[in-house]
């Protein structure tokens, strides 16, 4: 009772507190005054222990306790060491690791990127499955199928890990990218199928990761990050002829439907300066084609120095808006469109992925003065109903998409466009069936990337909308779409019948070692048999040369259908040469392939 009556005060006012106070100082020698001295006693003990104990210097290594000026050495700057393992331990001992990529563009990119990281570090890659000691999986968390087929995937790894015998290095399973940041939980947790996890700004960190993961604990990283463009980190890529450069991460549109803002975070650029740099060096290794990568990859925007600053926010595309407010300043989609396609003009330069808003007059001036520039723009339309594309948070009608489409084919005549579509999205009639149809038909696009509408956890349309369409319904609207993109791509493909096309090879055919395959400026895939061919277009055909991956050659067109366009090579060309002796033999864009997904 007495140590509870002590407490009281505690919850008194001042004036009722002090006359106690008093009288305990004033009663120094009576018996509860010898507990409380006990107490204090037990008080200055702990803190004399405390004050002797371990500092946070005891921690890190490397530190000192003086208090002078330290010296700085080499260690104490090298973020990449960590004072808790040791000194060898994120060195891959020759480790062989396996990549598995799945979904976009972007995800071969980051793969890319992280074999780069991981091949500093001293680990070998290999294709072969049952050799791996580490097996990392690049996954897409855009639709429920894409990360099914990662969940199956898991498990037949983990049977196989499971069987290996004892003798060999245990083998470490990992998941990386959207699908690691979206399902963390539920993949290191409920379902202990994995060793790594790690998001996509994670990657720098795979080393340490891995070493953990070899000491036998799991080891996740899935941060964001506001900054990381691994703009330094020089991608190790794989065809030699064309390759990816990521010039933007993430994305601010936050669209309904789309998962993209929560697994790969807001939209940053990297500095021009290191883009440039980077197809520098792939022009001097030889690479004919670069296509620049980025979620929103036109809304590029660099900040980076002083001199790209300025009050004038960035134009946007007639009669589109966005959700969020315009951003002033910084060097922007056109200008670094501009500087890359001056490197080197046998360079063919693409890029994806855009935003329809993001199509100011500057942009599409450009791609039809630069030869090197394709002449196709991807196109995202997602549905041709205004009613759906509201709900879709788009930021813009079925109106100003028709007439941005027009503008484009004005700027840029023989144009060829590609599009998205989702089939079935939350509350769409078969009104708004009928419309995207017709858009389709309009349009003609070369391209159609068709998915049925799945919804995703963390998006607008999860807490705000609700997946009223009936999955049957979905599936027979997403048929309808490919089949009528089926049907006008065979039209219009058909009708490059006897022109000559421009073709980049990239190599042998899948379906036949006696045929080869590449693509035109529309990025419709064209085959054509095995053979040599002239040096140049003028030459009377004494003068022959085999056909090589990377080589530009000229391929006359003689059948085609929905998917590509078949013919034989006429001769080799460069991309300069061609530009001035080559008919424009593109019919107003209407080449047309269709590529089917997510069903």
């Amino acid at each position: 009772m007495r140590n509870t009556n002590r407490l009281r005060p505690i919850f008194l006012t001042f004036e009722q507190w002090l006359p106690r106070w008093s009288l305990q100082h004033r009663l120094c020698c009576s018996k509860p005054v010898s507990v409380h001295s006990n107490e204090e006693s037990r008080a200055d003990k702990f803190k004399t222990q405390i004050a002797t104990g371990p500092r946070f210097h005891d921690f890190v290594k490397g530190a000192s306790i003086n208090k002078q000026q330290p010296v700085i050495t080499d260690d104490l700057i090298d973020t990449d060491k960590h004072a808790y393992l040791p000194e060898d331990s994120e060195i891959g001992n020759s480790r062989t690791v396996c990549f598995e990529t799945y979904g976009c563009q972007m995800n071969v990119n980051d793969t890319e990127i992280a074999w780069s990281i991981l091949q500093k570090k001293g680990y070998q890659r290999t294709s072969d499955v049952a050799e791996a000691d580490v097996v990392l999986l690049v996954t897409c968390s855009i639709r429920e199928k894409a990360e099914q087929t990662i969940w199956n995937r898991l498990r037949q790894l983990t049977a196989m890990k499971k069987r290996r015998l004892k003798t060999r290095v245990p083998m470490k399973i990992g998941v990386l990218g959207c699908m690691a940041e979206r399902l963390k939980s539920e993949l290191l947790e409920r379902e202990k199928l994995l060793d790594v996890l790690a998001g996509p700004d994670a990657y720098r960190d795979l080393p340490r990761l891995l070493s953990v993961a070899h000491g036998g604990q799991q080891a996740s990283n899935v941060l964001l990050s506001l900054e990381e463009t691994y703009a330094d980190v020089m991608p190790v890529h794989h065809s030699p002829q064309a390759r990816q450069v990521s010039i933007m991460r993430g994305c601010d549109n936050m669209c309904s439907y789309c998962i993209v803002p929560f697994t790969r975070g807001r939209e940053r650029s990297r500095p021009v300066s290191s883009i440039l740099e980077e197809v520098h060096i792939l022009s001097e290794q030889g690479v004919k084609e670069v296509t620049l990568l980025g979620q929103n990859v036109n809304s590029y925007r660099d900040t980076s120095e002083e001199q790209f600053c300025s009050s004038e926010p960035g134009q946007l595309s007639r009669g589109f808006r966005t959700v969020y407010r315009a951003r002033p300043g910084g060097l922007r989609f056109a200008d670094l469109l501009d500087r890359v396609s001056l490197i080197d003009p046998d360079m063919r330069i693409r890029f994806t992925s855009p935003h329809p808003k993001d199509f100011p007059d500057e942009v599409l001036q450009l791609i039809k003065e630069r030869a090197n520039i394709c002449k196709q723009i991807h196109l995202p339309a997602q549905s041709g109903s205004s009613t759906v594309l509201q709900a879709m948070r788009r930021g813009y009608s079925r109106e100003a998409y028709l007439e941005l489409v027009d503008n484009i084919k004005t700027i840029i005549p023989g144009v060829s466009l590609s599009s998205d579509f989702i089939s079935g999205f939350c509350g769409e009639t078969e009104e708004d069936h009928l419309q995207t149809l017709s858009l389709i038909r309009e349009v003609r696009y070369n391209v159609g990337f068709l998915f049925a509408y799945s919804m995703r956890k963390k998006t607008h349309a999860f807490h705000r909308l609700q997946d009223d369409v009936p999955a049957e319904v979905k599936q027979r609207r997403l048929e309808e779409l490919i089949g009528m993109f089926r049907e006008e791509a065979t039209k219009v493909n058909s009708a490059l019948i006897g022109s000559a096309q421009l073709v980049l090879v990239e190599g042998e055919s899948k379906r036949s070692a006696q045929d080869l395959c590449g693509r035109n400026d529309g990025n419709v895939k064209v085959i054509f048999p095995r053979q040599e061919v002239a040096g140049q277009p003028t030459d009377t055909g004494t003068d022959t040369s085999p056909v090589n991956p990377g080589d530009y050659v000229l391929v006359k067109i003689e059948s085609a259908n929905s998917q590509s366009l078949r013919g034989h090579a006429l001769s080799h060309t460069s991309l300069s040469d061609s530009a001035t002796r080559l008919p424009d033999h593109r019919h107003d864009g209407q080449l047309a392939s269709v590529a089917r997904h997510g069903i």
